[in-house]
């Protein structure tokens, strides 16, 4: 009964217009979604809109939520799983939490030297069956170089998919052993490369956050896939074969700039 209570809430939603200044809204801030075929567009509208409704959305800092970060945020996420079942790989999700920059956690804690131990400040965070925390300052530095590697959004929903199986460990849910197996080898292969380049200061397409754990590398990895798929397959293309099968869209198909973007150096 509540799963048809649910789908006849969408079904009525759907039937709606869609908003005319939401298309706006995602021309502007969404620039992948010119990307995509005129079918895949159409259940991005559709996906967005289903999460827009659903989630509860919660303006932090001081911040009054619109709907541009609304259908910002809600497109860009349900862009990483438009092939692989949206709505349950989001229904975990109850809330979207947006400040205007960059944020700390709410609560100090007590080290254990017994001082207080407060955050760095952040640029986004997803807690495991909580809410994904946003800074909107960071969701459109993220937009406006679409092509540099660097998406909070990408990297927090990422976060969130790694976490459907009850591990934040760089594995999301996959489908077969066979898959697995890959994927194992794979991800060992190309975080053992991250770590390495991370260390000898080497140039790298994959942000070096990648290289401080299992989890970060696969959200990072995420990110180029999306942002800079054609670089990806051409210098990882065990990585990136990895990723699309996952993902199931084939980014490295997708316009880009010539010259790509620009090699992480150690700072």
């Amino acid at each position: 009964m509540f799963h048809w209570l649910k789908n006849r809430r969408r079904e009525k939603l759907l039937a709606e217009s869609y908003p005319a200044e939401w298309a706006v809204y995602l021309r502007t801030n969404v620039p992948y979604a010119s990307y995509l075929a005129t079918d895949q567009l159409g259940r991005l509208k559709d996906n967005l809109r289903i999460f827009v409704a659903e989630k509860e959305w919660v303006g932090c800092g001081g911040l009054e939520v619109t709907d541009e970060m609304r259908v910002t945020i809600a497109a860009l996420a349900c862009l990483l799983v438009l092939e692989i079942h949206p709505t349950y790989h989001y229904d975990r999700i109850k809330s979207v939490l947006i400040y205007p920059g960059v944020f700390r956690r709410p609560e100090p804690r007590l080290s254990w030297r017994g001082g207080i131990f407060e955050s760095p400040a952040l640029m986004g965070e997803a807690w495991h069956r909580s809410p994904i925390v946003l800074s909107w300052k960071a969701v459109l530095a993220g937009v406006k170089d679409p092509h540099d590697g660097n998406n909070v959004v990408f990297h927090e929903f990422a976060h969130h998919l790694d976490g459907i199986d009850g591990d934040v460990d760089g594995t999301p849910p996959l489908e077969s052993r066979e898959q697995y197996r890959t994927w194992d080898r794979v991800f060992e292969q190309e975080y053992h490369r991250l770590v390495k380049a991370a260390k000898a200061g080497e140039p790298s397409l994959l942000d070096y956050y990648g290289a401080e754990n299992e989890a970060e590398f696969f959200a990072v990895a995420t990110e180029c896939f999306f942002e800079c798929g054609w670089q990806l397959q051409d210098e990882h293309p065990d990585l990136y074969d990895i990723l699309r099968g996952f993902y199931r869209q084939d980014t490295a198909a997708w316009p880009h700039e010539p010259g790509g973007w620009r090699r992480r150096m150690p700072s």
